[in-house]
């Protein structure tokens, strides 16, 4: 029986390339996130090509994708954040259908590599940054001491500011990385009892099939999570405190 992280495993498609002693060989991995850059792509486009006065189901659908967002959005960062609609929009939708293209048999999901998910997390942590360096300048720093506190608990609260700033992109990461990655090791683990144990394995299969239920209801709410949080520090780096 194959091992349950077989799955993640990443291999290469077609030949290998070395460039400066790097590695920049196509893999599974790489296969799959143009895949889902691909399928987001002919979805918002399919659902703009008829403009029907009566939505169609993807129509409906996209409709209300960009509405969850939008609402999103003007929720948890303001009207400041408008400008960065397409990002998190983008961002979703990315993450979305990666989660749900690694719910189909003998495909790739790419958010169970922490270091998909950490390039990610730590692309939006340096984006709101200077997203912050720029509309705030220098001020930006009195983040890290939050207003109405005392000056003398400086020496202790800023150091644990700073180092729950810095702690964003790995919590971000390892949140979806770890999701993703449990929940598919469990499936792998549950299918293969059912293999395993032939007529017997009813029950395991009934547990499987209520666990890829679950699955894709967390593929779901991972992608929110990761771009609510991505909301809420875009709002903090806009707002500070």
């Amino acid at each position: 029986m194959a091992s349950p992280v077989e799955q993640f495993q990443i291999k290469t498609i077609g030949p290998e390339l070395h460039v400066a002693g790097m590695d920049i060989s196509f893999t599974n991995s790489a296969l799959f996130m143009i895949l889902a850059t691909f399928v987001v792509g002919v979805f918002l486009t399919q659902s703009m090509s008829g403009r029907h006065l009566v939505p169609t189901r993807i129509q409906s659908l996209a409709e209300l994708s960009y509405e969850f967002i939008a609402n999103m959005v003007r929720e948890n960062v303001g009207p400041e954040g408008r400008p960065y609609f397409p990002f998190i929009f983008s961002l979703f939708m990315f993450i979305l259908v990666g989660n749900l293209l690694g719910m189909i048999p003998y495909s790739y999901t790419f958010t169970s590599q922490i270091i998909v998910t950490f390039a990610m997390a730590i692309t939006i942590f340096v984006a709101i940054t200077i997203v912050a360096l720029i509309k705030h300048g220098f001020h930006f720093f009195t983040f890290f001491f939050p207003s109405g506190a005392p000056v003398y608990m400086a020496p202790l609260l800023i150091p644990i500011e700073i180092l729950s700033y810095l702690s964003r992109p790995v919590s971000l990461s390892v949140r979806l990385f770890a999701n993703m990655m449990a929940g598919h090791t469990m499936m792998k683990v549950f299918g293969g009892f059912v293999v395993a144990l032939g007529v017997f394995g009813v029950a395991p299969l009934l547990v499987l099939v209520a666990l890829t239920g679950f699955e894709i209801l967390v593929a779901v709410l991972q992608a929110y999570v990761f771009t609510i949080l991505t909301c809420i520090y875009l709002y903090d780096a806009i707002h500070l405190h």
